[in-house]
């Protein structure tokens, strides 16, 4: 390593971010996760210019309630940017957070950013240009699954397959690992976004009532179970929304019986993924499957009884990882940091 290239990793703080489609997380060498805000960006037009009002906490809370003149965007679907203009915003004023301001031209970091396991080269490559331009000095990626199972502990780096099941806001990454490598893996374009808007479908569909995202959201996280509870109700949730009969305000009244009803298709394409795995790994990763079980990581692995679905469903031993939300952020930061796992790093 040169003299200049050292002086740049001293004087600059590089990041790992995990740049989710509901959140955002930033984890910089040598402190940890310093960052943890939704993927949410607010553009005002005025004039026919667009200026970026906020970033996003700030802009979270305008979801749905703008006036013309501001849009609140959230510039991924899917895990993949949609919209590279307004990600790259977001990225540079997250950066901006971090940093404290503008960094400086001889600070610009290293950042490893996470993507999705079956990502295409295009979209790979709008994600390393976003952060390029978003002042970045060097971008290295690396997969979401292999990021996840770091951050969950488990034994990558050995001739053990792991599997991993990643929840996310727009995808569902189902993967077996071995020696630093992905040996099968499968992206399932269905997570925690899916299931606010089948809660949104089921209440407009059975109660005429339009809810909007971030009511569903609350209910998925307060209320929400993979499957009917006991009793076939359990607890009674009150909710508010526009009567779409009378185009009033309204109450009603769902209970958690209902909501596993409206999340059972994309629960069940979840469930489709891992057995689809499942049936075309070779048969030594399998016997080691049926030792070590199956991890489930990211914010829809707290989605109650979801890892009950999958046990009964498999047949295998199922467990929510320790911390299930920052598992994918750790698993970047781990790998930025630590040689041992450079070798997962891409940089294209």
């Amino acid at each position: 390593m040169s003299f200049f290239s050292k002086l740049f990793k001293m004087s600059s703080n590089d990041m790992a971010i995990d740049l989710g489609t509901a959140n955002t997380l930033v984890y910089v060498r040598g402190k940890g996760i310093v960052l943890d805000e939704p993927s949410v960006v607010a553009i005002e037009t005025i004039n026919g210019v667009r200026s970026t009002k906020a970033v996003g906490n700030d802009a979270k809370v305008m979801m749905g309630k703008t006036p013309d003149s501001i849009q609140a965007i959230r510039p991924l679907r899917d895990g993949v940017i949609a919209d590279i203009d307004v990600a790259e915003q977001m990225i540079k004023e997250f950066i901006r957070k971090v940093a404290g301001g503008n960094p400086r031209p001889w600070s610009f970091p290293e950042i490893v950013i996470c993507v999705p396991s079956g990502s295409t080269a295009v979209e790979r490559r709008a994600i390393r240009d976003a952060a390029l331009n978003a002042g970045a000095r060097q971008v290295f990626l690396i997969e979401e699954p292999m990021a996840a199972a770091i951050g969950a502990n488990m034994p990558v780096t050995e001739p053990v397959g792991s599997m991993v099941v990643d929840i996310g806001g727009g995808t569902t990454e189902v993967a077996v690992l071995s020696l630093r490598g992905l040996a099968y893996t499968t992206s399932v374009r269905v997570g925690g976004d899916k299931m606010d808007e089948a809660i949104v479908n089921y209440v407009r569909r059975h109660s005429n009532l339009l809810i909007g995202e971030s009511t569903a959201e609350r209910i998925k996280k307060d209320f929400g179970v993979a499957r009917r509870p006991d009793d076939d109700k359990g607890q009674t949730i009150h909710i508010k929304g526009r009567d779409l009969v009378n185009g009033v305000p309204k109450e009603i009244e769902i209970n958690q019986g209902q909501i596993a009803e409206a999340l059972a298709e994309p629960i069940g394409a979840i469930v489709v993924g891992v057995r689809n795995v499942l049936e075309n790994i070779p048969p030594e990763l399998a016997a080691d499957i049926v030792d070590q079980g199956i991890v489930l990581t990211g914010g829809g692995a707290l989605l109650k009884d979801l890892d009950v679905v999958l046990r009964n469903e498999t047949g295998l031993p199922v467990v929510v990882a320790e911390r299930p939300l920052t598992c994918v952020a750790e698993g970047t930061g781990r790998a930025m940091e630590d040689p041992v796992y450079r070798g997962v790093l891409m940089t294209s």
